[in-house]
């Protein structure tokens, strides 16, 4: 008999306490060990209309709901009795006619007898459209949608498919949402008469068979991270496309860019077998989730895993740097800027500030490594908006010349110097290290940091991948990848679909952003045909009179939480800077609940609230989210305003300041809390009205 894992259940696992998860998970495993055991209490289920569910009993009121017959026994559901008693009533599993593949679906007159919880906001009366004018009943059943639920989908508004692909099997929702923008996705593939349902492709993505104890073990442990398993049809495209040319994949936060990656990645080495491939991303936190998730993806790959490697890029620099250059040692913000304020002592009377050498020193000369006066003459300023005369450049010149010299003199080198030297060594003939690189979070690598992996494998067909937000870039300046020699036009494309954030949260969040980005070399990425899949509460945004108030609001979020089943480390405090640390971490000891404050070393434990600032927020999802000490001269940080060399320079402070917001709080799930104190940030304004 084979034993497998819905999907469904992860889902619903994650909504249990952590005593009622333990105590689920030990049954699961029970089951999988010796699903004949008496002691297992099987229950039929009569009032379901499919007489294949049963419930398992875990305690005195939680329930474990499984579908079972003479070849397979799957786990659906768990909850407390009669939650998951109705959870099953209102399905039944089915081989859909038309695509072969198995579906849970839910039975369409029990949905109508209960009551949907409605989120999205009541608008004023006019005539609702429908929302799929132009597509037939043979269309939709090509795409998943079940018979019985024919009839609600094409007669449906605008207004209601949201709340309708809610109710029904994923692979249809996702169609169904991608048609309504005007998207037409491949059709499900094709297969053979006979084929077992459970191995269709989109069955394959909500159900899996366990093999062994250590492979369900996985699928409890890490019900966030099912995405690393089942891969949509049109990420699995971009997985295996074959590119001519470096590509890049992008998409609104939440819409599987990371698993892409990751999947890329096994991809490669799975169809090289000889290929190493290095799997990358700009810090260290993101790398180490980077290696968790491919290890869950590999479970039954692990040899795969031998030939891939993760690191964050600057880890992968500097061992590669003392591989095959020699001893390193990388100069200091502190050792810079002391080099700075000397050389621009000792010039000439100027009326450059030291911030501004700093910017045009890390920005243009040591960001382009440019060698020379003609090369700083000459150089388009990409990202630099204040104009220079030719003898302004000269004297700059002298400037930072005498910063080059003076680290020659202390024998250190930066990080982008460390990057130009490695890009040499491998343009130059060297054998690299890699036959191919996938790089998450790109839009905040470097320009020695893209240069260098161009000099590795850029001129490589499938050499060189992509994944990255411009919506989400709060470390880098905007520069030319083309210049840098990752030239990713033609070979762009845009995630649409939302796993991760409910369409309040991202619908509200998105209002931070423009609907269009577009990078300097004029790759466009939309954000107005992006849908999530499900609906959820209007993200709260409040204003309070004191720090204390705030952080009493807050406390009462947070015990209101933990009453509705949710676990310390599936909720997030955020803040903008060290400086509002203390106000988060005050909410959570007025909530009585246990936290830990993250940095770079310090990863989200079991049990423990995560509280950070949001420059820490990247990579990270959770159910719940709070954003807190959002408040005028925080975020737009002041001290950056009144950083900026010239007026010019104010759009792209103004710029990663908002982008810094929509990564925070598109790490929420289900549930958005936004505070701040009198007078509040005016991007929160651009969220939502805020109370007179």
């Amino acid at each position: 008999m084979e034993f497998r894992i819905a999907d469904t259940f992860t889902d619903s696992l994650g909504r249990l306490t952590g005593d009622e998860q333990k105590a689920a998970k030990m049954a699961a495993f029970d089951l999988q060990l010796n699903p004949t055991h008496p002691s297992m209490s099987f229950h039929k289920l009569d009032k379901a209309k499919d007489k294949n569910f049963w419930s398992i009993r875990v305690t005195s009121d939680i329930r474990l709901i499984v579908h079972r017959n003479d070849t397979s026994l799957l786990l659906c559901y768990v909850a407390h009795h009669d939650d998951a008693y109705h959870w099953a009533e209102r399905r039944r599993m089915e081989t859909h006619p038309k695509t072969g593949a198995a579906q849970l679906v839910e039975i369409r007159e029990r949905v109508q007898e209960i009551t949907v919880p409605k989120y999205v906001e009541e608008e004023q009366v006019r005539p609702k459209r429908k929302a799929l004018p132009n597509i037939s009943e043979g269309t939709l059943l090509n795409y998943g949608v079940p018979e019985e639920w024919l009839s609600e989908v094409l007669n449906a508004s605008e207004d209601d498919l949201l709340e309708i692909a809610g109710h029904l099997p994923a692979e249809a929702a996702e169609a169904l949402l991608n048609l309504a923008t005007g998207i037409r996705p491949p059709l499900p593939e094709p297969v053979a008469p006979g084929t077992n349902p459970f191995e269709h492709p989109d069955a394959m993505r909500r159900f899996r068979v366990m093999k062994n104890s250590e492979e369900l073990a996985l699928a409890l442990d890490y019900p966030w991270e099912r995405w690393a398993v089942f891969l949509h049809p049109e990420q699995r495209k971009l997985v295996e496309k074959k590119y001519n040319g470096p590509a890049r994949a992008s998409g609104t936060a939440g819409t599987g860019k990371t698993i892409v990656a990751i999947h890329r990645a096994a991809y490669l080495a799975r169809t090289h077998r000889d290929a190493r491939v290095l799997l990358t991303t700009f810090s260290v936190p993101l790398a180490n989730a980077l290696h968790t998730k491919l290890r869950l993806l590999l479970t039954n790959e692990p040899r795969l895993g031998e030939r891939i490697e993760v690191y964050s890029m600057d880890a992968i620099g500097r061992r590669l740097y003392e591989l095959n250059i020699g001893k390193l040692k990388i100069a200091t913000k502190a050792q810079i800027a002391e080099l700075l304020r000397q050389a621009s002592k000792d010039a000439e009377e100027h009326k450059f500030s030291l911030r501004f050498l700093t910017t045009e020193w890390e920005q243009v000369v040591d960001g382009w490594q440019l060698d020379s006066w003609e090369e700083y003459r000459d150089v388009n300023r990409l990202g630099r908006k204040s104009r220079l005369r030719e003898e302004q450049r000269k004297l700059l010149w002298t400037i930072f010349e005498a910063v080059r010299a003076g680290l020659r003199e202390q024998r250190v080198i930066t990080a982008a110097g460390m990057f130009n030297v490695l890009a040499r060594h491998y343009a130059n003939g060297a054998a690299p290290p890699f036959d191919f690189a996938v790089v998450d979070e790109a839009q905040d690598i470097s320009i020695a940091q893209i240069r260098f992996l161009a000099s590795m494998a850029g001129g490589k067909p499938n050499g060189l991948f992509f994944a990255g937000d411009l919506g989400q870039r709060i470390f880098q300046q905007p520069f030319s990848w083309k210049a840098a020699g990752a030239d990713v036009r033609g070979r762009a494309t845009t995630l649409k679909i939302n796993y991760r954030t409910s369409h309040q949260i991202r619908t509200q969040a998105d209002r931070l952003l423009d609907a269009q980005i577009a990078d300097v070399d004029g790759n466009e990425e939309s954000r107005k045909d992006a849908v999530s899949l499900f609906n959820g509460p209007k993200p709260d945004i409040k204003m309070y009179a004191s720090h204390e108030r705030e952080s009493e609001g807050v406390a009462e979020w947070l015990r209101q939480l933990a009453k509705a089943g949710l676990q310390p480390h599936e909720i997030a405090l955020f803040v903008r800077s060290a400086e509002q640390i203390d106000r988060a971490t005050k909410a959570a000891e007025l909530a009585g609940i246990k936290y830990r404050v993250l940095d770079e070393h310090v990863e989200v434990a079991p049990g423990v609230l995560p509280v950070c600032t949001m420059h820490l927020a990247k990579g990270l999802e959770f159910r719940a989210v709070g954003v807190m000490a959002c408040d005028d001269e925080v975020i737009p940080f002041q001290e950056r305003i009144e950083a900026v060399a010239d007026e010019s320079d104010l759009e792209d402070v103004y710029s990663t300041e908002r982008h810094l917001l929509y990564v925070a709080c598109t790490r929420a799930r289900d549930h958005l809390f936004v505070t701040s104190t009198e007078p509040a940030s005016e991007f929160l304004e651009d969220m939502a009205a805020l109370p007179n």
